[in-house]
């Protein structure tokens, strides 16, 4: 009997893996294909999913691989700016800059290596289960395996979400794109570091700059189009005397929000639980976060919290998963037939907060709504890297000899980078959440006694 199964070996399943693997879990992948994806998927995350990545140990070796991303533009049909929605290129308070973009194989392989340093995870490959039921008891090809609890981080398709009923929610976005990804065999410096945005009713596209000579387009489909020669599409932009054609496939965004994320020892996370456009780069992003999110409570419940905590992970991360959505498909169209409008400004403003629910831990409702601020401490340690995977009291230098959460499995960290934070939110202390979400502050000495 194992602690967790967790079927699908993307980087959300991978991420998961890492995370329980590093808790001393017993765990198994069960995973269908013999090795990862060789050809580019997905291309972009932000300093939240690097501070998870951070989390598992895996940020020194997952960095190099990345290029930081320095934000998109929206372009009208004549290639006039519309709107330059740039994003800071320097190191954020989340510890990490604002945006990356990657090579999803190298990442896979990254986060696999890392799975790789835990003997209490087993990856099995080449299986495929075919089925799944509320108590854990798994039938494969292969053979049954049995866990106390398992996540389906198994895609669109899931057979874990299809296990657990209801479907999804349809929020209204169906368009079928096609995504051409191609190397490139000259430079062309014209091409510009910045996603951009072809905001022509007409044609709609996207072009996202990737690492190295790596570029994609985007590029939105009439109905009845199926194209099996990309180039006149791309003509526009570049020629196959500049760039080698890596991959094209024709994809149908949707936006979709499960309607059940749990029933029984049955969980599901990212693409099974949600569906986004790409106009956000969010799609592997809510999957990461989701794992954060549901990784620590798992962990929690294996050794005898209460099994109920884990009901809060559908109520926190669903409506932020929908919100990013929301705005994804918001921004999509814009693109399609409201171009001219970013130039009022229409555009998000920053990161989406995500509610934590009060009773999971003693009935206080954060504040944020998003993680604390990462600083680097006065001893030259980034905040989380002092922690580890476990809650944490911030504190200002007048609680600094406070002792009472020592056997309550909480580090205590007093330190001056802390004081902006704090001092910002007219607060004494913090509670810092494993995933980073602050739980409640405490601006008197009585009210952290009632914290505590």
């Amino acid at each position: 009997m194992h602690d967790v199964a967790i079927i699908g070996y993307g980087p959300v399943g991978a991420t998961l893996a890492n995370m329980l693997g590093a808790a001393g879990l017993d765990v198994v992948v069960l995973e269908r294909e013999a090795a990862a994806y060789h050809l580019p998927r997905a291309v972009h995350f932000d300093d939240e999913v690097m501070r998870v990545f951070q989390g598992i140990g895996l940020a020194g070796a997952i960095a190099p691989l990345t290029i930081t991303s320095p934000g998109m533009k929206f372009l009208d049909r004549d290639g006039a700016l519309l709107l330059d929605w740039s994003r800071p290129t320097g190191i954020g308070p989340q510890g990490w800059n604002a945006s990356y973009r990657f090579h999803q194989p190298a990442l896979e392989d990254a986060l696999r290596a890392g799975v790789a340093r835990y003997p209490n995870v087993s990856v099995r490959a080449c299986t495929t289960v075919t089925a799944v039921s509320p108590d854990g008891a798994l039938e494969t090809a292969q053979g049954p395996v049995r866990a106390r609890w398992v996540v389906g981080c198994d895609g669109a398709n899931s057979i874990t979400r299809g296990a657990i009923g209801e479907g999804f929610d349809d929020l209204g976005f169906d368009e079928r794109w096609l995504v051409t990804d191609l190397i490139l065999k000259r430079p062309r410096p014209d091409l510009g570091d910045h996603s951009i945005q072809h905001c022509d009713p007409a044609r709609p596209a996207t072009y996202v700059r990737g690492v190295g000579d790596r570029r994609r387009w985007e590029i939105t489909l009439h109905p009845g189009e199926a194209p099996t020669d990309p180039w006149p599409l791309l003509s526009r932009w570049i020629t196959p005397e500049d760039a080698t054609l890596e991959r094209a496939a024709i994809y149908t965004f949707r936006s979709a929000v499960a309607r059940k994320w749990r029933e029984g020892r049955l969980l599901i996370a990212g693409d099974a639980a949600h569906l986004t456009p790409p106009f956000m780069g969010q799609g592997m992003c809510a999957g990461i976060r989701d794992v954060a999110n549901l990784g620590w409570k798992l962990v929690e419940v294996l050794r005898g919290a209460d099994p109920a905590l884990l009901d809060t992970y559908q109520a926190e991360r669903a409506p932020h998963a929908r919100a990013y959505i929301e705005t994804a498909v918001r921004l999509g169209g814009l693109i399609n037939t409201r171009a001219m409008a970013l130039a009022l400004g229409e555009a998000p403003e920053g990161p989406v907060r995500m509610e934590s629910i009060a009773p999971a831990l003693g009935g206080f409702v954060a504040p944020l709504g998003r993680p604390a601020p990462q600083p680097r401490l006065a001893c030259g340690t980034l905040l989380d890297d002092r922690i580890g995977p476990r809650h944490a009291v911030l504190l200002r230098a007048e609680f600094a000899d406070t002792t009472a959460l020592d056997h309550r499995s909480a580090v205590l960290v007093c330190d001056p980078a802390l004081e902006p934070f704090l001092a910002a939110n007219q607060a004494l202390a913090a509670l810092m959440r494993p995933d980073r979400q602050v739980v409640a502050f405490a601006r008197t000495a009585h009210e952290l006694a009632t914290l505590i």
